[in-house]
């Protein structure tokens, strides 16, 4: 096709911003649900991108770049914005204009990383999130007097309730965006730069700039990408030091001299250092011993309400799948496929997908948590705590991101700078009972305490137990390495505390949205491959005719299962409780289908749609004694808080370290310790008389 004919390139807009600016919930509020979410090429750093579109109805790439503070990169979420708006990546195309967003009730310190971003020369529009916030503060912010000084547009907003969201769409359909005004340096650090400039330019392609920045930026950087560039960049810092000493003092000092000018002319506080909202509320929450008894109580009751809201909408899902079971019984004559239909996809895809509205209530409780800026808090009064292990308070928002996944969390730990403290987080995530482990969990406990009995609140005092434990092993661990470890030195923790805000509903929606399309995607997959594969397992080869011998026992399945049956029996566990925990590698939730699949292909029942924990209840040993008794329940329960039953992490934290040895060791111990763990469970309570 001829270049005249060839279709226009869609426009990209990058959206940056410190942390805690509401940069998500501006970027949910432009591409709604016309998003994705995948990895930039080379790193584990999450990439979102989405699709808007301008007054015009043109479209228009939006990317959510990771928060940062500065372009001087010192970990890999900082040095993505950095590479990105420098367009040194080769996965995504430099932004044609940048929409930096600021708190406006912290304007000074979001300014620096905005005052970087103008000086690169590109289109940009300045978005003063957080209002609301700011005049509740006291303080009366003039963004038209900003606008005049930077020479670029100014949107004053609330991205929370969508106010300012017309202008914003005006501004970034203008056709061009103004430059903004260039800063200022003193005469021996624009020498020195410039030098820099010309040395790095031939070496790692540093873009043109009228003050500098880009080259300062890189100068500046901890986080260093190639070996061809850190060489090249640590000759320019040596030769910048050389010719003007001080120089990064010297640089800072003048970026925040001029935005001092600017936030004096443009904002005026009033009330007096009366305390805030935030503040009074902090009195609270942060309290040493109050705030402990509110973070316990808000835990309580969100497990209370898992047991009790979603017991009705599992109900229905549970009646659902068993109406499909008996409708395709009545429309299939007996045979293999209609056995796979009911057996293997709507038993072993049902029992799963029944968990689907507690799953939703946990993801959505957090999301609300997260969007008030409590979450901040739960690190901070966690960080002494933390200081005990070896870490700080940093450490736990990962951790804390593991009780939803592990692989998330992971993830996360790319924020903490230093190295030590960064592989103890990542080698204790997965001790975190993440929400895969929650299908099992809740029908173990089920089995447990079956009906009415101890009711509501002793289900939540089990399963507060089995996360208090989950967190003990991650603290005990964490020390361990701690003093194994010696390689580095602590860091402490500096935290940014956000202001109290409304949860934005949409963007709270949206990431539920996200979570649960996720899981029931995995159903959709995972979980059906694995559930045909075990019906299979479970149902060839089948026994000759006239032979009278148990069908599951002669299968593949059943085969697997007894060779194994030896090591897990002092656990109190059979040969079918073997195959779960097998499959399970794959996906923990995995264990529940396989329950379903191996134990009702036995059923006496004759329909195969009564409750899995009503069927499980039933299973005898030889002897005649429950096989599922107190004992069992248990051992299985404090097994799967400490199993390494997940594939998906493994992959992950050979990614993050770069090395198979960390991942193998994150396997070996703790699988290990869930043995030995349950071992002493069961046998325990044996020798207690249970």
């Amino acid at each position: 096709m001829p270049d005249s004919q060839a279709a226009p390139r869609t426009p990209v807009i990058a959206l940056v911003g410190n942390p805690n600016t509401g940069k998500t919930t501006l970027f949910n509020a432009l591409t709604g649900l016309s998003q994705k979410v995948a990895n930039y090429a080379g790193v584990t750093v999450e990439k979102k991108e989405g699709t808007c579109h301008d007054q015009h109805g043109k479209p228009m790439r939006v990317l959510d770049l990771p928060g940062a503070y500065s372009l001087s990169a010192r970990t890999p979420d900082e040095a993505i914005p950095r590479d990105v708006l420098l367009g040194r990546r080769a996965d995504i195309a430099k932004p044609d204009r940048v929409i930096c967003v600021v708190d406006a009730s912290n304007l000074e310190r979001n300014l620096y990383l905005t005052m970087q971003v103008l000086d690169l020369g590109l289109p940009a529009i300045v978005v003063m999130n957080m209002m609301d916030i700011a005049e509740a503060r006291g303080m009366k912010i003039s963004a038209a007097s900003l606008q005049e000084q930077l020479g670029v547009p100014v949107i004053p907003m609330q991205a929370n309730t969508r106010k300012g969201m017309e202008r914003l769409r005006v501004a970034i359909s203008q056709a061009e965006l103004p430059l903004a005004k260039p800063g200022e340096y003193t005469p021996a650090l624009r020498e020195a730069l410039a030098k820099a400039h010309e040395l790095l330019n031939a070496e790692v392609s540093v873009p043109q700039s009228p003050t500098l920045t880009a080259t300062a930026s890189l100068l500046c950087s901890h986080e260093l990408d190639g070996m061809r560039s850190a060489e090249a960049i640590e000759v320019a810092r040596a030769g910048i030091k050389r010719d003007c000493p001080g120089w990064e003092e010297s640089l800072v000092a003048s970026q925040y001299n001029r935005i001092g000018g600017l936030v004096r002319n443009i904002a005026v506080q009033h009330a007096g250092g009366a305390p805030t909202p935030t503040d009074k509320v902090d009195a609270m929450l942060l309290h040493p011993v109050l705030g402990w008894l509110i973070l316990g109580g808000l835990m309580t009751a969100l497990f209370a309400t898992i047991f009790s809201v979603a017991d009705v909408p599992m109900g229905w899902i549970d009646d659902g799948f068993s109406w499909a079971a008996d409708w395709v019984k009545a429309q299939m004559a007996e045979g293999d496929l209609r056995d796979l239909l009911t057996d293997g996809v709507l038993a072993g895809v049902g029992s799963v997908v029944i968990f689907l509205p507690q799953i939703v209530l946990l993801f959505f409780f957090i999301g609300l948590l997260e969007d008030t800026g409590y979450m901040a808090r739960v690190a901070f009064i966690m960080d002494r705590l933390m200081g005990l292990v070896g870490l700080n308070g940093r450490a736990f928002i990962p951790l804390l991101s593991s009780y939803a996944c592990a692989i998330p969390g992971i993830m996360a730990t790319r924020t903490i700078a230093n190295p030590r403290e960064r592989l103890i987080t990542i080698l204790v995530a997965p001790l975190a009972s993440c929400s895969a482990r929650l299908p099992v969990y809740v029908m173990m406990i089920g089995v447990l305490l079956p009906g009415g009995i101890g009711g509501v609140w002793t289900k939540v005092a089990f399963m507060l137990g089995l996360y208090a434990l989950g967190t003990v092993g991650m603290f005990l661990f964490a020390w361990l390495f701690h003093r194994g470890l010696r390689f580095g030195t602590g860091t402490t923790m500096i935290l940014e505390l956000p202001p109290y805000r409304v949860p934005a509903l949409r963007a709270v929606l949206l990431r539920l949205w996200e979570r649960a399309r996720a899981f029931i995607t995995q159903a959709g997959t995972v979980i059906l491959v694995i559930s045909v594969l075990l019906w299979a397992a479970t149902s060839y080869p089948k026994p000759d005719a006239g032979d009278d011998t148990d069908r599951l026992t002669q299968s593949i399945a059943g085969q697997l299962g007894k060779q194994i049956e030896p090591l897990i029996e002092p656990l109190g566990y059979d040969w079918k409780m073997g195959i779960g925990l097998i499959a399970s590698f794959a996906a923990r939730e995995v264990f529940v289908s396989t329950m379903s699949i191996l134990y009702r292909a036995d059923d006496p029942d004759e329909e195969g749609t009564r409750p899995l924990q009503t069927i499980l209840r039933e299973q005898r040993r030889a002897d005649g004694s429950p096989l599922f008794n107190g004992k069992t329940c248990l051992s299985m329960l404090v097994f799967y808080v400490f199993a390494m039953q997940c594939m998906g992490t493994l992959a992950i934290t050979r990614r993050e370290t770069n090395s198979w040895k960390w991942p193998l060791f994150q396997f070996g111990y703790l699988t290990v310790t869930a043995y030995l763990a349950a071992l002493l469970v069961y046998q325990g309570a044996g020798l207690l008389g249970y």
